[in-house]
């Protein structure tokens, strides 16, 4: 009984070394100001994954054409992995010409029935003009049929980290069920242009020709003088507009996704008002070098019982400019890890909060080797994990920075 006193005392010790508060004395924080009409609004700065702004971002609406932002990323991670080449050819079935050709009442990019078009024409007529028929086209000859590619979707949407979004079509048609988040867009959009930015300038283009019928990109930020260079728009009556943007200035990009809006010049004004402010309204603070030690994770069975978590790039966040507001940084990881850990290995992850929100997440890596322990070390984390089971324990690591 005395050594189960004793190991659970000592557990209690190394436990307390997991919670690090540091405090450099916060000046007293101001509340934003900003305000849109956008029912729900994000704005994220690309660079650093940092949300600068965000209402109701994690309500489930209806994506309407901005789902046809997954269904580009599906082509797309298809052509990196070489399934596919932009002069790969597909046909256009009856379907996907009575579903989503000019008949339909949609937007559509003219494709003839039967015909043969080649995969990049395709994504100019999906990212573009937003057809419909395109879409459709792709989803089939991708995956046979619709309902196959959206589980593709699905799947890559899992794969990329949008936790929340499902989709049931490649169109963004109605569907009790395709639902997505302003925040899941967000991510997206990032994804895309972090690991496909040869495919990604489709989304810059101001026109597209197809049938001897000329069409504009709907979307109306790449006609302002404000460094848009993408993504998409959408609109169905159940959700409203809504609008996927991205924009680049003094080298800084920042993505806004915004959806509900009452009409077409309200979507295009809330989003250019969101960009407006994150560029104008905000300045990057260094938490973290790249390389320095972010804090400490507790080891179960190895030579050493903490292991230093550090960041492959600098920890930067975007705060008001001439504000004080409060910013933390949480280590979040399940341990103690269990030896042996190898350099370089994904164990933790930050989450860094400005205020009440969460304004960015990344993954922590191991600074050093861990190797396994000595028999008798071995002994002793058994005999703790034995007294207070805290190897099933959640741990968390508290740093305050400003």
């Amino acid at each position: 009984m005395r050594h189960l006193k004793s190991a659970r005392m000592l557990a209690t010790a190394l436990l307390s070394l997991g919670s690090l508060v540091l405090a450099w004395g916060f000046p007293e924080a101001r509340a934003q100001s900003f305000q849109t009409s956008a029912p729900t609004a994000i704005l994220m700065d690309a660079g650093s994954h940092a949300v600068l702004y965000e209402k109701n971002a994690d309500e489930l609406t209806a994506p309407a054409s901005m789902a046809k932002t997954m269904t580009a990323e599906v082509v797309f991670n298809e052509v990196k992995n070489g399934r596919l080449t932009l002069d790969s050819t597909f046909t256009v079935s009856e379907n996907a010409w009575r579903k989503g050709g000019a008949s339909s009442g949609g937007s559509s990019m003219f494709a003839q029935v039967h015909s043969t078009i080649r995969l990049e024409d395709l994504l100019r007529g999906l990212i573009v003009q937003s057809g419909n028929d395109a879409a459709i086209v792709l989803a089939e000859g991708i995956a046979g049929t619709e309902e196959n590619f959206a589980h593709l979707m699905n799947e890559r949407a899992r794969a990329i980290g949008l936790t929340k979004s499902t989709f049931r079509n490649a169109t963004g048609y109605g569907h009790p069920e395709q639902k997505a988040t302003v925040r899941d867009l967000a991510k997206l959009a990032i994804h895309i242009i972090e690991t496909y930015p040869d495919l990604y300038k489709y989304f810059g283009e101001r026109e597209f020709t197809w049938n001897k019928i000329r069409q504009q990109n709907r979307n109306p930020l790449l006609s302002m003088d404000i460094g848009a260079d993408g993504l998409k728009t959408g609109n169905i009556d159940e959700a409203g507009y809504g609008l996927i943007g991205s924009a680049v200035q003094n080298g800084q990009r920042l993505i806004v996704v915004v959806n509900g809006l009452k009409n077409a010049r309200e979507r295009a004004n809330e989003s250019r008002k969101l960009l407006d402010w994150g560029f104008r309204a905000f300045e990057s603070r260094e938490l973290f070098a790249q390389g320095q030690v972010v804090g400490e994770a507790q080891v179960y069975g190895g030579s050493k019982r903490s292991l230093p978590l550090v960041s492959l790039k600098p920890v930067r966040v975007l705060v008001p400019r001439g504000d004080g507001e409060r910013v933390t940084a949480r280590i979040i990881y399940t341990g103690p890890l269990k030896a042996p850990v190898r350099k370089g290995t994904e164990v933790a992850r930050l989450q860094v909060n400005r205020g009440e929100m969460q304004a960015l997440e990344m993954p922590l890596y191991a600074g050093e080797d861990i190797q396994e322990g000595t028999l008798s070390q071995r002994a002793l984390d058994g005999l703790l994990e034995f007294g207070t089971g805290w190897v099933r324990r959640a741990f968390s690591s508290l740093v305050e920075r400003i």
